[in-house]
């Protein structure tokens, strides 16, 4: 009775997405049947930091469109997981999502598996990246009331690294390696940023063939970004009205997509206005829908506000730019 007990739990708990229930506790993330989760890196990752903990997965304390989300917390071994299409419906296309979560945590199923489901739904390859948190991009510390930066951004490293991955194996998987792109929400949206201008140079020493690929996303969709002003610096004269120096937007920037909600009070519009401004002004196509309201964090669920039918508008937008046909 006691092993049939056991294995009751670690069914619930691999189920699903690694979780049991609204109020379950996992020690690890588990994926969802059905997708294939890979390691990043062959070892030990580069720069390395200690967590604070074991890895685990909590539930959160607040609902989305009246239903509750996890986020996973203390990834010291990243990785990505395959979220294939039917191959009678693959278009070639992938995307490789960041979940938000300040840098702090990691959002895996409201920013992170039900956006890889909705784009297999739609012939696109699915990319997760539990990317390693904490501490491994620009975030606030709620000790010492400001906003710190990494020594080393682990999570842009570990960004780099699932490019040219999946670059390198997009054959095994279906992919096209010329329609590769990325989609993050919050701190996955400045991650999003971060990769969209820091893919000339690794930010570690290369490992192996992955590493000399281009890790250059083909296209890039940031749903409110954060991190992205000067104040994220601690500066606070200029305000909202000059961009985070970490950011290294060029020519040769991919094309963006931009969603965010005019009363988000975590992430203020002026931070997609400014991701747009210097894009325009360096002449890298970009294309920005603001909405009255939304506030942060609604992932696609899908509620009475227009926001959350953004969705198709990617669509739409991959197919004007070339990603998609027609």
């Amino acid at each position: 009775m006691k092993l049939r007990a056991h294995f009751f739990v670690w069914l619930l708990l691999t189920a699903g997405g690694g979780f049991a229930g609204p109020n379950a506790h996992a020690d690890q993330w588990h994926p969802p049947a059905g997708s294939k989760q890979v390691p990043l890196w062959p070892g030990t990752p580069p720069d390395a930091v200690p967590t604070i903990g074991p890895e685990d997965v909590i539930p959160s304390d607040n609902l989305v469109a009246g239903k509750p989300w996890h986020s996973v917390r203390n990834v010291s071994n990243p990785t990505f997981t395959i979220f294939s299409p039917p191959e009678d419906k693959n278009t070639g296309v992938a995307v490789i999502v960041f979940p938000g979560g300040g840098y702090k945590e990691l959002a895996i199923d409201l920013e992170g598996t039900e956006v890889c489901d909705w784009l297999t739904n739609r012939g696109i390859t699915g990319v997760l990246l539990k990317y390693r948190v904490p501490n491994s991009g620009c975030h606030w510390d709620s000790e010492e009331k400001q906003h710190k930066t990494p020594k080393v951004w682990t999570a842009l490293q570990d960004a780099q690294r699932a490019i040219g991955f999946v670059r390198k194996d997009a054959a095994k998987w279906g992919i096209n390696p010329a329609k590769i792109g990325v989609l993050g929400f919050s701190a996955g949206g400045n991650l999003v940023a971060m990769i969209s201008g820091h893919f000339s140079k690794r930010l570690y020493p290369p490992i192996d063939a992955a590493d000399e690929i281009s890790c250059r996303p083909d296209f890039a969709v940031a749903i409110y970004p954060g991190h992205m002003s000067i104040t994220h610096t601690n500066i606070s004269r200029y305000g909202d009205t000059k961009l985070n120096p970490d950011l290294n937007f060029n020519k040769q920037s991919p094309p963006t997509f931009l969603l965010h909600a005019k009363d988000d009070t975590v992430n203020v519009v002026a931070y997609s206005q400014l991701y747009e401004a210097v894009l325009k002004e360096l002449g890298v196509p970009v294309e920005t829908h603001l909405f009255e309201k939304g506030g942060h964090a609604f992932g696609l669920r899908q509620t009475e506000l227009p926001i959350t039918c953004w969705p198709p508008l990617v669509e739409k937008w991959l197919r004007k730019i070339g990603m998609i046909e027609n």
